[in-house]
């Protein structure tokens, strides 16, 4: 076993002290292999307030395979709290920490395996990143998405009635006191926000990879379900490590690009095009971002969950979950093991729909196309993405003349000023990877348009990235960003803007003698970065990269 180096012979004697004093028995310690369990438990974070009683089954699980479980603490940033300020930049590389701290507890302590206990944003895919990098048996756990939450009998979400609620607030449509009343009843008790965002799209992503038992990607933080499913995880695990089955047996390139089917088909989030480079990056895989519009032109999008949507994850979660949602396109997938034993198109071929509303046939789908599209033009030669399916379909082709800010907040105060207005296409540019630093979402600009009534008028367009929960044109991953010599950084207010979603387009109406000169005149915004983040901008490669570290 690999944790022989630590327990076994002579010269461990003082590590097997160690070992004794944090109550491993003398009579199990050479019979039975050593767990690591990852829980990324926090008070502060309501994906993850649950993982103390995930936790306690997991440890059950482990014992009950055979195994010895060691419990350590992953850190968790909630992205919606996170929102809006300085501890935004803070989100994007928590992803390349959490990775880090797995590996260097796995190694330090030479676990036979891992449990990864997680939920939110960039805690599932640091989680995968260090389980593809490690190659030791793994497997994920997902703590569940929330309920929905109710007011007067109509069910509510975070970001639809609380962040898009401010910008109802700032247009004088509802009063303080209605939106104080949104805040207390949106997001009734544990799990990750309800609906498609970043989270639970990753989590099912996580699932179709095969990383976790079929059922967890939608079931709910509150049930039994997901308890039973921590505990068999845990139990599953001493198996994988006594058949020595690996992450990258498992992350595959079909893996890969299976995951890229569901996310087509479900609508994800654009963060998710980031996550699967950066996994992909570490399982040994040549991921293109351009495979994520080749998939999307061929698989059609059965799936229509809030924000673009108005079903919820409780809705996927009745209809049959991912299981169900695979059974709807074996057609597009490719058979891949799975961390349960069984193949991705077993477990398909085994799975029934039990709502035909919430997970339409491929005969009568949301689009005839995938939720995401990448774009290319001479504002985005690498690349940008977009949520096609949170776009109303009036909004697929859109010119119009640039407002250009050099961060969220200057945007913002001008949102608020009422200076931006309808035909205007918001530029939000120096909030890249590096440039931020750390690429923070743009949920609040978005979110305040929505609620003042202006998402169907005005376009959005960053170096930086968006909340899972964004809807409208918007698009983010402009590549390269405005920091690394990106044209981005030429625009001028005026400039006339071209997006044509269908034809995956993003231009400025510039010619490129223009550009050259212009560029030549660029002065970047000076921003003083200390700490991390410092380290973080110098080392981090570019969103379509996957924003991996150097």
């Amino acid at each position: 076993m690999r944790s022989d180096k630590v327990k076994r012979g002579p010269d461990r004697a003082p590590s097997r002290a160690l070992l004794y004093a944090c109550g491993v028995d003398d009579k199990e310690i050479y019979k039975k292999p050593f767990i690591g369990v990852a829980n990324s438990f926090s008070e502060i974070v309501p994906g993850h307030i649950n993982m103390q009683r995930l936790g306690g089954a997991i440890e059950k699980g482990v014992h009950a395979g055979g195994g010895i479980s060691f419990k350590f603490g992953i850190p968790a940033i909630c992205d919606g709290i996170a929102m809006g300020h300085k501890g935004m930049r803070y989100s994007l590389p928590s992803r390349e920490l959490i990775a880090d701290s797995v590996e260097s507890m796995a190694i330090a302590h030479s676990f036979d395996g891992l449990v990864l206990l997680t939920s939110c944003d960039k805690i599932t895919p640091g989680m995968l990143m260090a389980a593809a990098r490690l190659n030791i048996p793994a497997i994920v756990v997902t703590a569940g998405p929330m309920m929905a939450g109710n007011k007067n009998d109509k069910r509510l979400s975070l970001v639809r009635d609380t962040f898009e609620a401010v910008g109802n607030y700032e247009a004088g449509n509802i009063s303080k006191d209605e939106l104080e009343k949104l805040a207390l009843n949106a997001c009734p008790g544990c799990g990750s926000c309800q609906g498609l965002y970043t989270a639970n799209t990753m989590n099912c992503l996580t699932e179709t990879m095969g990383m976790s038992l079929p059922g967890s990607g939608s079931s709910l933080a509150v049930s039994a379900k997901t308890e039973r499913l921590a505990y068999r995880s845990a139990k599953r695990v001493v198996e994988l490590v006594e058949k020595d089955v690996k992450p990258r047996d498992i992350l595959t390139k079909e893996a890969f690009h299976n995951a890229i089917v569901v996310d087509m088909a479900a609508g994800g989030s654009t963060n998710t095009v980031l996550h699967l480079l950066a996994i992909a990056h570490e399982a040994g895989i040549d991921l293109k971002m351009e495979l994520f519009d080749e998939i999307s032109a061929k698989v059609p999008q059965i799936l229509s969950l809030r924000p673009g949507g108005e079903y919820f994850m409780e809705d996927l979660e009745y209809a049959g979950g991912i299981p169900a949602v695979l059974g709807r396109l074996t057609d597009y997938l490719k058979d891949n093991r799975t961390v349960s034993g069984r193949l991705i198109k077993t477990i398909a071929s085994k799975a029934e729909v039990e709502n035909i509303n919430v997970i339409r046939a491929k005969s009568n789908p949301w689009r005839s196309s995938g939720g995401l599209t990448v774009l290319k033009g001479n504002l985005c030669p690498d690349g940008a993405v977009v949520k096609a399916a949170a776009v109303d379909e009036d909004n697929m082709v859109i010119s119009g003349p640039a407002k250009v800010y050099d961060s969220e907040k200057a945007a913002l105060k001008a949102i608020r000023a009422r200076e931006v207005k309808k035909g205007d296409v918001v530029v939000i540019r120096y909030e890249g990877p590096a440039g931020g630093p750390g690429m923070p979402e743009m949920l609040n600009p978005t979110s305040l348009l929505a609620g003042m009534g202006l998402e169907k008028d005005v376009a959005l367009i960053t170096d930086g990235r968006f909340s899972g929960g964004t809807r409208g044109p918007c698009i983010g991953h402009i590549s390269p960003e405005a920091a690394a010599g990106g044209v981005i950084a030429a625009i001028q207010d005026g400039d006339i803007i071209d997006i044509d979603i269908n034809k995956k387009r993003l231009d400025v109406k510039l010619m490129k003698q223009e550009i050259k000169l212009r560029m030549l005149k660029v002065k970047k915004p000076k921003k003083k970065v200390s700490g991390w983040l410092a380290r973080y901008s110098k080392l981090v490669k570019s969103a379509d990269k996957g924003a991996i570290l150097q």
